[in-house]
């Protein structure tokens, strides 16, 4: 709560006691006048004011002063009490101080006002007890304040994900430097941070001061250990921190702890002020972050009496405490057997790779992989052309319309014209006139652009509508849910047939899609267990529709383009090459969407997204890898 804010309702308590207390009296009456004017004062942060008020204006201003250095950033609110007056020239008044502790609960106590007369007037006694009764000469307040241990952040089964872990970090005293070149070039060398950047941080820093480089897990600054631990300068303190079991765990969902920033201190602070401070460890992304509240608690304080003489060694007489209230826990339907096996599957490839797992029926995100090439937030958020994984969608629309079946001869050319512009297959394969089943296992393109060129050309919104591609999700941490054209025409919705021209996917949505079709149930994200739904359920296609489907997408394993799973247990899928950008030739993205059943960890349905794979070859890998380690 800022102080301007505090003011006008500190003066309103102030005036009512006032009112329904007059006596008449003219003593009580300037004893009450001269209370209160001391106590709006002191209130509306007019030091100046308030000490003149007193019988010593430079002891008043130091103790007030004292008391504002003592209680940072707190707003006093005052309510006067009954006023005595006595026959030797003395009175005295009862108040009742509450102090807005800022990001604490408030801290109330009854106090009194010692008062002189002085003429015609009275003024307050620069007294300690003024600021609290237990306050003596020589003594100030001391205020701290602890967050409690921060509510747990659970998996699918319940089990904390983030827990104390032991974190090294690495650092400089500047002070302690002889060499900075040789410092920053060797310190560079084991972290990884650029030797330019931590020379000009010592540079910045000053004797004594801590200049941080990283931060590492212990075993991960075990392995540089014998690189950095004798350079003259570097420091080494060691912290306990609330950590997730590996750097990248589902980053993209759950987020991370760190230091409060001034955004999330702002988005934080409820209708009476800031609920933290400065310094709080928050969740900075992620769910950590959009239910920061319910995971932190609220802090608690303790006020002391302490002695100003730091040298006493005296550890105070407390006057005033509220116990830290914890934060409740939060569950996530994230599974650690996936997700560690989907980290380590997108950690062989070089490229930024993503790999999303949902649990076919419920759309829970059973995990949420991106390596260290990739931007993480793209396994949700991103925006990305298909290619032909959305094959699914328009194989959907196709089969809803009547117009095929998978038994259905339709013609495979190695290339088709669509008014003026030629769509062709890669390297122009030819199948002749095949099954649909075969020419969708083995990716044709332009058996995809021929037949859907008879569609409405809604039809391929519609049927991607009906796996919730488009909609409007609410979850606590935004995802794209894709986005294709029900007005496209032409060469457009030719392209968009394939997964090109103006369809977009993330991930995530290809999952959920490839989820709906596992189950015959397309359902909305869920992102926390027993969370508020993300919206209605999908329509789903016709059960007719996914009888036809599943078998197709069987084919591509068995036989077309992503054999290579084939022993994979009972996978179905649909391969993905979509081109991207101006390059010549292009670049493009690598997909595999697609469904285990009965597999080790039960049914699941995945997409994996190749950023600049340049074939679907690099994603069917990473598919491999990660059904592979599931056992």
């Amino acid at each position: 709560m800022r102080r301007g804010t505090v003011l006008a309702s500190a003066l309103s308590l102030l005036a009512v006691p006032v009112l329904a207390a007059c006596s008449g009296d003219s003593d009580d009456d300037a004893v009450r006048d001269a209370a209160e004017a001391f106590l709006a004062d002191w209130a509306d942060g007019d030091t100046a004011a308030a000490a003149g008020a007193t019988d010593d204006p430079d002891a008043a201003t130091a103790l007030l002063e004292q008391t504002a250095t003592d209680l940072p950033e707190a707003t006093l609110a005052a309510e006067l009490g009954d006023v005595e007056v006595g026959d030797d020239g003395t009175a005295t008044a009862a108040w009742t101080a509450t102090w807005d502790l800022a990001a604490a609960p408030e801290w109330s106590y009854e106090a009194t006002l010692q008062l002189r007369e002085d003429g015609d007037d009275w003024q307050v006694v620069a007294e300690p007890t003024l600021v609290h009764p237990e306050l003596a000469e020589g003594q100030h307040l001391q205020l701290s304040r602890e967050l409690p241990e921060r509510a747990a952040l659970t998996d699918a089964s319940g089990a904390p994900i983030f827990v104390p872990t032991e974190v090294v970090r690495v650092g400089v005293d500047p002070g302690g430097v002889t060499d900075l070149p040789a410092l920053a070039a060797a310190l560079s060398a084991a972290t990884g941070i650029s030797a330019e950047e931590i020379t000009a941080d010592v540079q910045a820093g000053q004797p004594g001061q801590f200049v941080s480089v990283i931060d590492l897990r212990r075993p991960d600054f075990e392995r540089i250990r014998a690189q950095v631990f004798d350079l003259p300068g570097t420091t080494f303190p060691v912290e306990t921190r609330l950590l997730a079991p590996s750097p990248r765990f589902a980053v993209a969902l759950l987020g991370r702890i760190g230091e409060a920033t001034a955004e999330i201190l702002e988005e934080t602070a409820g209708d009476d002020g800031p609920l933290y401070a400065a310094g709080d460890r928050l969740g900075t992304s992620g769910l950590q972050r959009a239910f920061n509240e319910q995971l932190t608690g609220t802090a608690g304080f303790t006020v002391s009496v302490v002695s100003l003489d730091e040298g006493t060694g005296d550890e105070g007489v407390e006057v005033g405490s509220a116990e830290p209230v914890p934060g409740q826990p939060l569950q996530t339907p994230i599974v650690p057997v996936l997700q560690l096996a989907a980290e380590a599957a997108v950690a062989t490839q070089p490229l930024a790779t993503h790999l999303v797992v949902v649990r076919p029926g419920t759309g829970e995100l059973l995990a949420v992989a991106s390596n260290e090439a990739a931007n993480a937030g793209n396994a949700l958020t991103g925006q990305f052309p298909p290619g032909s994984s959305m094959k699914t969608i328009t194989a959907t629309a196709l089969l809803t319309a009547g117009a095929l079946t998978p038994q259905t001869p339709v013609p495979c050319p190695g290339t088709t014209v669509v008014e003026g512009r030629e769509f062709e297959n890669q390297d122009q394969f030819d199948l002749g006139t095949v099954p649909f089943t075969e020419a969708f296992a083995e990716s044709c393109n332009t058996t995809f652009i021929q037949q859907s060129s008879g569609l409405p050309d809604d039809a391929l919104a519609a049927a991607a509508t009906s796996y919730g591609v488009g909609a409007d999700w609410q979850v606590p941490v935004d995802l794209f849910s894709g986005s294709v054209p029900s007005d496209s025409t032409g060469t457009t919705k030719a392209a968009n047939a394939i997964g090109q021209g103006q369809v977009l996917m993330s991930p995530v949505q290809m999952a959920l899609v490839a989820a709906g079709i596992a189950s015959g149930t397309p359902a909305a994200p869920v992102e926390v267990v027993g969370g508020e739904p993300a919206g209605a359920a999908p329509a789903g296609p016709a059960p007719a529709v996914l009888d036809a489907l599943r078998p197709m997408m069987r084919e591509v394993v068995l036989s077309g383009t992503a054999s290579a799973l084939a022993d994979r247990g009972e996978v179905y899928g649909k391969t993905g090459t979509a081109e991207f950008g101006q390059a010549t030739p292009p670049e493009s993205h690598g997909w595999f969407v697609g469904y285990q059943l009965a597999g080790p960890q039960g049914d699941i349905a995945f997409a994996v997204l190749v950023e600049a794979g340049q074939s679907s070859s690099a994603a069917v890998g990473v598919t491999d890898a990660f059904l592979g380690g599931l056992g």
